[in-house]
């Protein structure tokens, strides 16, 4: 309960960055079998690929399209910027890797969602809401993560890859491999984006506490900094330090929002 401006007090939904979450276990809360929990795990996965591979089949006849698209924008202009194909099949690939992109976007939304139904039975009142909120949230920062990449990202790697090799030998851009790198880079940013939602997800449901996460920061600094070099291809480390750069930023601040705001 919390003091109202006249001496009395007003229902409090148990919820504090710093505390987490203090209650009763929610009525609906049912113990289940391990193999229920499984199998409606497994349900609920095979919802979200069904998803992705529909919106992934609405993509792919426009994917040439879209391949022009992303190609001329990012990458310079003029000769230099023509793709060059040294495999039959890459073209199909790149059509199938732009809609597989399309569709993981989309389906990110969808993920949370089914998650939340997922855990619904052991969840306050109020914790449905935040989830329920988190559903729009999701494809919303999941789009800002693919314009961060498509408009600063993308093209700072290419620019420094220019740099750093157009004294030393002619540059050809490989479609496979250049294409590979765009669709990861968006999905990529388009997942990271996700951070401060499950933050503070994690912490409005109680599963953690903002002190708790600034007391680990240095964990997770590194974990993203992992993650960062594992998913990045770029060996000269530039992409790896932009991608766990951001990272770093959306988590702190994630957890300075909520330090201010306090609920």
């Amino acid at each position: 309960m919390g003091e109202t401006a006249e001496g009395g007090y007003e229902p409090d939904d148990g919820y504090d960055p710093d505390e987490g979450v203090v209650g009763e276990a929610p009525e609906s809360d049912q113990e289940m079998p391990l193999a229920d929990h499984i199998e409606e795990m497994v349900y609920r996965l095979g919802v979200v690929l069904i998803v992705m591979a529909l919106i992934s089949g609405v993509i792919f006849p426009f994917g040439e399209r879209i391949i022009n698209f992303l190609w001329y924008s990012v990458l310079p202009g003029g000769d230099i910027a023509r793709p060059r194909v040294y495999h039959p099949l890459a073209l199909i690939l790149a059509r199938l890797k732009v809609a597989t992109l399309g569709g993981f976007i989309i389906a990110l939304p969808v993920f949370v969602y089914q998650t939340y139904l997922f855990m619904r039975p052991g969840l306050y009142q109020h914790e449905r809401r935040y989830y329920l909120a988190s559903v729009p949230a999701s494809l919303v920062l999941a789009g800002v993560g693919v314009l961060f990449a498509y408009f600063l990202i993308l093209p700072a790697i290419f620019t420094y890859f220019l740099t750093y090799s157009q004294d030393a030998a002619v540059i050809a851009f490989g479609l496979t491999e250049t294409f590979d790198l765009i669709v990861l880079m968006m999905g990529l940013f388009a997942a990271v984006f996700q951070i401060p939602l499950f933050v503070m997800l994690a912490i409005m449901m109680g599963l953690t506490t903002r002190a708790w996460l600034a007391d680990k920061r240095l964990y997770f600094w590194g974990a993203f900094l992992g993650i960062a070099f594992l998913f990045s291809p770029d060996p000269t480390g530039m992409a790896p330090i932009m991608v766990a750069a951001t990272m770093i930023s959306l988590f702190e601040g994630t957890l300075l929002t909520l330090k201010w705001v306090k609920r």
